[in-house]
């Protein structure tokens, strides 16, 4: 990095531009535009302007309920696409809701319930042609964790059932006020780093605990960490009285399908020799469980925090896949309408025998591939299962426990993502360690902390960005008025006696103070480089703001503080490209006028030019004792 010399004559400053302040603006007008920036960015009703009002009700109603928008224009191609995908979706769903189920520790014809109203409410009221919906498996998992601990399911399961209900409907009340609220961006705390690593974590907790299933353990630590489960397996493996005649069923399970393995029990009565089999299912739809919501039960403490915590989860993962099918099709989803379709399953899932649902990556894949057209896929697997509710699940009697572990098995090991964490650690090796907290955390200790550890981390991460914001110095391009950071380009030349520094942040009390110390730093260290150098003295100091889109009191008083402080040092400071907030709040305190506007432009170009016949101007003398003249 070299340095550069200019030759800047009052002649060279007739073409600056001056730095307007926006013109005023009435409180409440300012207040209007500040919330709609804050939580309608993307202008929701933007389509009922200018529009008549038989017209705009239509549009209402088709806002609320999506379904409307598409309905009239449905085909037979599409009727036939969706077709093929709902069965697609519901033969996937029927083993996946039976065995999600027994992951929650509920009873699996729950798996079946959820998998028959929460898909209609979506149909109706989601904007994704491609989500399939149903229960997932890191939102079972949770719930049996948190569940768990309160109550054991062996020993008060009318209890725990109760609870999932409950812990189902604050999910759902959860997710539709974020979405009536427009709160979504609180969702996003759950950064990619956190979500790849509590995913891996959670998935290889759902296999381990598939040990049970595979092999045929009657008794089961309720525990998730690796040490508390591969404990329990252990302890029971010598305590089996005779090996299962029909042991190989389950080394056979991960290749099984429900149909093959039912029947193969029902043929060889597997059953009576150690394999463990569902069961029997009720027949039947939904019936209503709204009387069995327990908000005055002492757990509902229990229940409130963990519909809190597994309504963010899967909120986050069916958002992030509706976005991800969308972008594929090259459509748009409204998060906030697809918050308040989650939180609406959810409240009337709750009340008719469901328990968590959301739209799972697995499921919507699969509905993705199959070629579906409209959320009427979601119809079709309902219907399916509608059917399966009524005339079928008697056959599920045979269906081996195995069997279910293996299809979670299946399920789970494409949720943990290691390309995913390779690419981190390439690409950012603090979101690799956020990702590796929430894995280690999940496996070794449990969900709860796997979780919270991850979400801290990443809060941290944003405190640290917010609290010590880059500050970089800026250097001429050769041959060009442009000045860009000397780190990023070698080739950039600082000019004599001026120090050129970038704040690339807003301003706030949390960072006011970190960067007054940071700007005099490179002050010190700037002059101590000249010093020993034996070149000028530094004479100018110029601020690049166009980063800097808001300020607060705190750090208008840095500036006067930071302006003091130069000037006690005899240099010169001057601000370069500050922004229309920043102009405002800058009169508005009189900044100013202590500073003058003759020391604000609209370029670093202009602000180098200024600097040297301000100085001129003034009579500084350098260290020689001589006014210097810069040439270029």
């Amino acid at each position: 990095m070299g340095t550069l010399d200019y030759d800047y004559s009052s002649e060279n400053l007739e073409g600056v531009h001056r730095v307007a302040v926006p013109p005023p603006r009435p409180f409440f007008q300012s207040l209007k535009m500040s919330l709609k920036e804050t939580f309608f960015p993307d202008d929701p009703l933007r389509q009922f302007k200018s529009q008549p009002g038989l017209r705009r009700v239509i549009l209402g109603l088709q806002y609320v309920l999506p379904f409307l928008e598409w309905a009239p224009r449905y085909s037979f191609e599409y009727l036939k696409s969706d077709l093929i995908a709902g069965i697609t979706i519901a033969s996937l769903a029927i083993p996946q809701g039976i065995s999600y189920a027994k992951l929650a520790n509920l009873p699996p014809i729950l798996g079946l319930y959820s998998s028959f109203v929460p898909p209609l409410v979506y149909a109706m009221m989601g904007s994704s042609r491609d989500l399939a919906v149903g229960t997932v498996a890191v939102g079972s998992l949770l719930m049996a964790s948190m569940l768990g601990h309160a109550v054991n399911v062996n020993e008060n399961p009318k209890l725990y059932l109760h609870l999932a209900f409950t812990a189902t409907f604050v999910a759902g009340v959860l997710q539709a006020v974020l979405g009536l609220l427009r709160l979504g961006f609180i969702v996003d705390f759950l950064s990619h780093a956190t979500i790849i690593g509590f995913m891996g974590g959670a998935a290889t907790v759902v296999c381990l605990q598939q040990l049970k299933g595979i092999f045929g353990l009657n008794h089961f630590t309720h525990a998730t960490d690796l040490v508390s489960v591969l404990t329990s397996v252990f302890s029971q493996t010598h305590k089996s009285k005779r090996r299962p005649k029909f042991f190989f069923i389950s080394a056979l399970a991960p290749l099984a399908s429900v149909i093959l393995g039912s029947l193969f029990v029902y043929l060889t009565h597997a059953e009576r020799h150690g394999v463990q089999v569902i069961g029997h299912l009720k027949k039947g739809l939904n019936p209503p469980s709204a009387e069995n919501l327990t908000f005055g039960s002492p757990y509902f403490t229990t229940a409130l925090k963990t519909g809190i915590i597994t309504g963010v989860i899967v909120l986050a993962e069916g958002i992030a896949a509706g976005r991800s099918f969308a972008m594929l099709k090259n459509y748009n989803i409204d998060g906030n309408k697809e918050m308040i379709a989650f939180g609406m399953m959810n409240i009337l899932g709750s009340c008719t025998s469901c328990y968590l649902t959301t739209g799972p990556f697995s499921r919507s894949a699969v509905n993705y591939n199959a070629g579906c057209k409209t959320a009427a896929s979601n119809i079709v697997m309902a219907v399916a299962v509608m059917i399966t509710l009524l005339f079928l699940t008697p056959l599920f009697y045979y269906t081996p426990l195995v069997v279910l572990s293996s299809i979670i098995i299946s399920a789970m090991l494409g949720l943990i993502d290691y390309e995913g964490a390779i690419h981190l650690w390439k690409l950012d090796k603090f979101d690799f360690f956020v990702c590796i907290s929430a894995y280690i955390g999940v496996v070794f200790g449990n969900i709860e902390i796997g979780l919270v550890a991850a979400v801290l981390l990443s809060v941290i991460r944003v405190l640290l960005f917010v609290t010590r914001p880059k500050t970089l110095v800026l250097g001429n391009i050769p041959k060009s008025k442009y000045y860009r950071s000397v780190d990023q380009y070698p080739t950039a030349q600082s000019v004599h006696g001026v120090l050129i520094l970038e704040i690339g942040a807003p301003i706030y009390f949390t960072n006011s103070s970190y960067l007054r110390e940071r700007i005099s730093r490179w002050i010190d260290e700037e002059e101590d480089k000249l010093k020993s150098s034996g070149g000028t003295r530094l004479q100018c100091v110029i601020l690049e703001m166009s980063a800097v889109g808001s300020i607060d009191t705190s750090g208008l008083s840095m500036l006067d503080e930071l302006k003091k402080s130069i000037d006690r040092r005899g240099l010169k400071l001057l601000l370069a490209n500050p922004g229309g907030e920043l102009m405002k709040k800058l009169e508005r305190s009189r900044f100013l006028e202590v500073l003058g506007e003759e020391h604000i432009y609209m370029t670093v170009a202009e602000a180098v030019s200024a600097c040297n016949f301000l100085l001129q101007s003034d009579k500084l003398k350098p260290g020689d004792g001589e006014v210097e003249t810069y040439m270029v």
